[in-house]
């Protein structure tokens, strides 16, 4: 098939998702073509199949705000005419399903369009009065809807009212890529202690993912046994958590390592990963770190509880709930071989359940079975 993916070219996650995907599909012989204002970051190697088409957006003086969604259908249709594209599949449905419904009008309605929503372009775009109505009709423009949660699809489809059911297909990852390593590159640069714990927690420092809480839930974990925090990315919160970390005395057991285009070191270096955010659609970071074979202690929110198996690979707790947070992470920490079979169950959970082999299938038949339908069957 000839594949054209819409998705945002940064480090967030359905950007990931939807490269990974489109890299996946190419392996398996398609013909995939990326539309994106930037490069793919995970696109940094040449591979067969896979193609980038930029999108220039016009800048006069008359715009304030340059119409890139104009651009992106433009570059949209010009790519499906030129290369014969069959479907086109938008990650985040602002405001890549709005351009894909535009271009596919442009050519006579022949394409078959796929959207995912991937989380905040529901749960925070459907509630945008600027935004809400034309996101909802856009993404019921799509053939296929797809959600990367069964509790997003719940939410998805009380907020836009879709012609057809939400296909919830998980999102998933390259465990080729993502496994543990026995590299000390990370433990000897920041001289850890062969008796210290290291505790991870990687974001993009937004509120939701409330970084304060990570600060607290180290400090209770620190009461109870040696340990490191390594702080991964940045963002409008990292101030609030530098000030905490003074206010409480920890600062010089916390490392900040900024954005990092590569985790696997860092997490191979990792006992625990930290999560406890107010809202994960599904939890992309805490499924890297099980992968890696680092549990997980998370809030019991949004996609969370599919990924994560409470008390298996896990542990979750109530948001805000502090106390139950550090007492899960020195439960897991404190019992050597509990921790391992933490561990081994964090990987044989991502390995049964969030394979790219078992999910880029999924979204392959979703393909096969536009290609076959009619629209007149696809509007059933």
């Amino acid at each position: 098939m000839r594949i054209g993916i819409c998705c945002y070219p940064s480090y967030g996650g359905s950007g990931v998702v939807a490269t990974e995907l489109g890299k996946h599909l190419a392996r398996r012989g398609h013909d995939v073509h990326f539309i994106s204002y930037d490069k793919p970051f995970r696109l940094d190697d040449f591979q067969e199949n896979v193609h980038f088409h930029g999108v220039e957006t016009a800048d006069y003086p008359v715009f304030k705000h340059p119409p890139y969604i104009m651009s992106l259908a433009n570059k949209l249709a010009e790519v499906a005419e030129r290369e014969q594209l069959e479907i086109i599949h938008s990650h985040y449905a602002v405001p890549h399903a709005t351009a894909v419904m535009l271009a596919n009008q442009m050519l006579g309605g022949r394409l078959k369009t796929v959207t995912t929503l991937h989380g905040t372009d529901v749960t925070i775009m459907s509630e945008e009065d600027s935004l809400k109505q034309v996101m909802a009709f856009s993404v019921n423009q799509s053939d296929v809807i797809t959600a990367v949660s069964k509790e997003l699809a719940r939410v998805a489809e009380e907020a836009i009212s879709p012609k057809n059911p939400i296909t919830m297909v998980h999102n998933f990852i390259n465990l080729e890529e993502y496994r543990r390593t026995t590299n000390q590159t990370v433990r000897k640069c920041f001289k850890i202690d062969s008796s210290e714990r290291v505790i991870v927690h990687t974001s993009n420092f937004r509120p939701v993912k409330r970084i304060e809480d990570v600060i607290k839930i180290f400090h209770g974990i620190l009461k109870g046994i040696p340990a490191r925090l390594l702080l991964v990315g940045d963002g409008p919160e990292q101030n609030k958590a530098y000030e905490l970390a003074e206010k409480l005395g920890i600062s010089d057991k916390i490392e900040f390592l900024g954005k990092q285009s590569r985790v696997v070191k860092i997490l191979s270096a990792s006992d625990l990963f930290l999560l406890p955010s107010e809202k994960e659609s599904f939890g992309l970071a805490a499924l890297e770190a099980m992968a890696c074979e680092v549990p997980v202690v998370a809030s019991n929110v949004g996609g969370l509880p599919e990924v994560i198996e409470h008390g298996v690979s896990g542990w979750l707790s109530e948001l805000g709930d502090i106390d139950s947070m550090i007492e899960g992470a020195l439960h897991i920490l404190k019992d050597e071989e509990r921790h391992n079979t933490f561990s081994k169950n964090a990987r044989r959970r991502a390995q049964e359940h969030f394979s790219a082999e078992i999910l880029v299938r999924q979204y392959e038949a979703i393909y096969e079975k536009l290609m076959h339908s009619t629209k007149e069957e696809t509007n059933n």
